[in-house]
């Protein structure tokens, strides 16, 4: 048998450790070829490749990410059990700078690329695995299998396909591709669509040239870093516990934006152990199913008030904790369980019982958007505001996920994506919530509040507006082709003066997938033969959304075509499938369980391997 695995990158590499793993439970009497391709780096993909520059970071601590299905068990590193990023990192690096320590996304990449050559030394004797370094631009159905097209001609037969294929960059459309033509059309301007950071054209700005940068997400940290560090500018401890910025002056000059107006910001100083797993106790996929008022879940009616109280209580628990004592804690979580059997908590009350009338409750919409509402009559006075919310917010940051009441209660967003997805995914929301509640409101927020960056990213930022090579236009930024002058505008409408001509518009945030805009090649050719659909929300009174996401079934994930029938020898997982599933771009597991990441992996790895190991079994018979 012949199995394709078709891009490598976290999820490609989770599948094959799986099948690696299984493969290693039996004998294998019967021949399997694995084909694991890649259009950049096999066993890295584009986004770890190991030629990337350093000071390309990830956002997770090295210590809570794994590779491995199974932790190290004494014996010799395997499918099933090895050594977790920080773990192999402190192995081979005599600088490894300690627990909680973020690594460069080089580094993971050469990380993927020890499991690669780990899985390759402990497969069966039958079992070949054969990476292939190729672009696949199509993909068709055969008599007994799959013919994939490769560039310059060649071609593959295989039984099955695996197709993990990770980020693309979709069609520009809106103001993005208005801002492209008039780049066009004007050649001594650029416009630079949203991609990962180390594949943008980003030497291409001159030094002291003036670029705007779209977005303050976690790739505008990246595009940050790219712009500084990486064309020599040096970050120093002032001595105060900040840092100053020494610049090379090959920098351009950074006006930023978005539509908070606000960094992302940082995650809390990390304090929980790699395998740490929080139990909710109001937030769970029965609660909300046992509660809930429609046929079908409306997000903010019958999920986000659950989800508030969760996050409501951690906070007000964490605050008691440090006022009193762990057992007033305990007691007023008590008391908010009880409560619970009635329906939502009225969390906020109940702690006004305990003496914390006097804490501000926590609002979503506040701490995304900290300006909202507020003008500023000079863009100083609005960098006294962003520098001032900027301190406010490395003071909780340095208090730690656990100690500290704001960052613990924002930590309960990002440990309930695996609930959220149980509610979510496969249409469990009616459409209209599913687009506007969900990805139009929640998914926004969350992606703010729960997903920062390093600390130390948001004290270069201070630095950098501190010496001027960076400025934050304001809240709601407006990027626009300025035909008077040929270049572009870039201003704030919430700041009097902020109004800033560019020569360069970099789009700092990270894609969206959507089957239907998306121009790769094989993507094109999977959809022009219906084998890939986009999938569509139906909703029980006659809605429709339709997600962009390609349609799949449930575990083990095969496509659905055209007339909703699944193709039982492909397999999708990952990006592709945003929106059909949600939260599909997270690139790793945690070290001592299975996250939901590994149990997709594993279930295509058992349904993949099932043929091999069922004639292995026969013929034992």
């Amino acid at each position: 048998m012949k199995v394709a695995i078709v891009g490598s990158g976290p999820r490609g590499l989770s599948v094959l450790e799986r099948m690696a793993a299984r493969l290693a439970e039996s004998p294998v009497d019967e021949g399997l070829e694995i084909y694991l391709i890649d259009s950049h780096q096999v066993g890295s993909g584009r986004i770890w490749r190991t030629d990337q520059p350093s000071w390309f970071l990830m956002n997770t601590v090295a210590d809570e990410v794994s590779a491995f299905s199974g932790q190290p068990d004494g014996g010799p590193a395997r499918p099933g059990a090895g050594p977790s990023l920080a773990q192999w990192w402190s192995s081979v690096d005599p600088h490894y700078p300690g627990p909680n320590s973020y690594a460069p996304r080089a580094l993971h990449g050469r990380y993927m690329q020890f499991i690669l050559r780990t899985v390759e030394e402990n497969l069966p004797e039958k079992v070949r695995l054969i990476p292939l370094k190729a672009t696949v631009h199509a993909l068709e159905r055969t008599g007994d299998g799959y013919l994939l097209a490769l560039e310059e001609g060649a071609h593959l037969t295989v039984d099955k396909v695996v197709l993990t294929t990770g980020h693309t960059t979709p069609e520009l459309t809106g103001t993005q591709a208005r801002l492209a033509a008039f780049a066009e059309e004007h050649p001594h301007l650029r416009h630079i669509a949203g991609d990962s950071a180390a594949d943008m054209p980003l030497d291409a700005v001159p030094a002291g040239s003036p670029v705007g940068v779209l977005g303050l997400g976690l790739s505008f940290y990246d595009v940050l870093a790219a712009f500084t560090e990486g064309r020599g500018g040096v970050f120093e401890d002032d001595g105060d516990g900040g840092l100053r910025y020494r610049p090379s002056g090959r920098e351009p000059v950074i006006v930023a934006g978005s539509r908070s107006g606000m960094p992302l910001p940082a995650r809390g100083r990390n304090q929980k152990h790699h395998d740490h797993r929080y139990d909710h106790v109001l937030f769970t996929t029965e609660r909300v199913l046992a509660h809930s008022r429609h046929g079908a879940i409306s997000f903010a009616d019958d999920a986000l008030p659950w989800l508030l109280a969760e996050v409501e209580l951690v906070y007000y628990a964490t605050t008691l904790t440090h006022r009193h004592s762990p057992g007033r804690a305990a007691a007023f979580e008590a008391e908010v369980v009880a409560a619970a059997e009635a329906g939502v908590p009225d969390v906020v009350a109940i702690a006004a019982g305990y003496g914390l009338g006097d804490v501000p409750r926590i609002d979503l919409d506040e701490q995304a958007r900290p300006f909202a509402d507020r003008h500023f009559d000079s863009p100083e006075e609005f960098r006294r505001a962003l520098s001032a919310a900027i301190a406010d917010d490395l003071a909780h940051a340095a208090a730690g996920n656990v100690d500290d009441p704001l960052k613990a209660a924002l930590d309960v967003i990002r440990d309930s994506r695996a609930v959220i997805r149980s509610l979510v995914d496969f249409g469990g929301l009616t459409p209209d919530s599913h687009r506007e509640d969900f990805l139009g409101w929640y998914v926004q927020r969350s992606s703010f509040l729960a997903a920062g960056p390093p600390r130390t990213r948001l004290r270069q930022v201070r630095a950098l507006l501190d010496c001027g090579v960076l400025r934050i236009a304001g809240p709601g930024t407006r990027f626009l082709p300025d035909p008077a002058s040929g270049r572009f505008a870039v201003h704030s409408p919430y700041v009097a003066g902020s109004r800033v001509l560019v020569d360069t518009v970099v789009d700092a945030r990270v894609p969206t997938p959507d089957v239907r805009l998306d121009p790769h090649p094989l993507t094109r050719s999977l959809r022009e033969q219906g084998i890939w659909t986009s999938y569509v929300n139906h909703g029980a009174d006659g809605g429709r959304f339709d997600t962009g996401g390609v349609a799949v079934t449930e575990a083990p994930f095969h496509p659905l075509d055209r007339a909703g029938r699944p193709d039982k020898g492909l397999y999708v997982l990952g990006i592709p499938t945003e929106h059909t599933r949600w939260f599909m771009q997270g690139g790793s597991s945690r070290p001592g369980f299975w996250t939901d990441f590994v149990q997709n992996a594993d279930a295509i790895a058992a349904d993949v391997t099932a043929p091999v190991l069922a004639r292995t079994s026969e013929l034992a018979a």
